[in-house]
């Protein structure tokens, strides 16, 4: 059994779930595991594109699941682990943003927000955590956002509900920090993926500017100039998942060309 402080876990072998995995940075983070020997399970709604996934050998199985149905996201992981075994690392990715000013920030899209964002990645950790546990390894690395580190306009509910997976992410690192598993969190500004696609045309729409010119104002909000790869966002998961990283935990690693030091 691996224990914490050996350095010796690492991802090869270890069976993976990745929430929202079917695109973005959920499938940047599927064919990165993937590539470094993680058997990885996806889950997504959309069934054509998680096959698609792994089709492409970005990912080796998956489910369909609307992960803010708790009973049928814990089913998913319950069968997940029957047919590929226990689970050693969980990647909440799933997410969406929705803008409006707080005036307009109805109950509705409120809750609607935070059950996605937050509640979903609540549920994931709790069917998950105690047979990490129980085996002495484990990792668990939430995808939040800068929104979780600072505060943004017209987002309140995003903000709110990232900030949520941050104060969780801490809470379950120090329940979980003398039993080999680690809880950290991943935070990417603004990245090239669907979502942040989505996020300008809805702005664009209520403001009559043109959607590539919202994009670009995006990337300048980067100092490197530019938006963030999800290969990047990636590339930090894996290190938290790999040798070396047990000592990492707690932590809040912000992928974001230096918008946030």
């Amino acid at each position: 059994m691996v224990r914490c402080g050996d350095g010796q876990f690492g991802v090869n072998g270890r069976h993976t779930l990745v929430t929202g995995g079917s695109r973005g940075i959920g499938r940047a983070v599927a064919a990165t595991l993937s590539a470094a020997g993680a058997h990885v399970t996806i889950l997504g709604r959309d069934a054509a594109a998680l096959r698609d996934v792994v089709a492409a050998g970005h990912a080796a199985s998956w489910h369909t699941v609307d992960v803010t149905d708790a009973d049928a996201l814990r089913a998913a992981l319950i069968q997940a682990e029957t047919e590929h075994g226990p689970l050693h690392i969980l990647v909440n990715n799933a997410g969406a943003a929705e803008t409006a000013p707080l005036a307009r920030t109805g109950r509705d899209l409120w809750d609607r927000v935070l059950l996605l964002n937050l509640t979903a990645v609540y549920e994931a950790c709790r069917a998950v955590l105690p047979g990490m546990m129980a085996r002495g390894a484990g990792r668990i690395v939430s995808i939040a956002s800068t929104a979780g580190l600072t505060g943004y306009p017209y987002v309140s509910a995003y903000c709110a509900a990232k900030h949520g997976v941050i104060g969780l992410t801490r809470a379950l690192a120090m329940e979980a920090a003398r039993s080999g598993v680690t809880v950290n969190a991943v935070c990417p500004g603004f990245t090239d993926t669907d979502l942040v696609d989505r996020s300008a045309a809805a702005v664009a729409a209520k403001t009559g500017r043109d959607p590539a010119d919202v994009k670009s104002s995006y990337a300048r909000a980067n100092p490197q100039g530019r938006l963030v790869h999800p290969d990047e966002v990636a590339a930090a998961v894996l290190f938290l998942c790999g040798p070396g990283s047990d000592a990492m935990t707690g932590q809040a690693i912000t992928v974001a060309g230096g918008e946030l030091m």
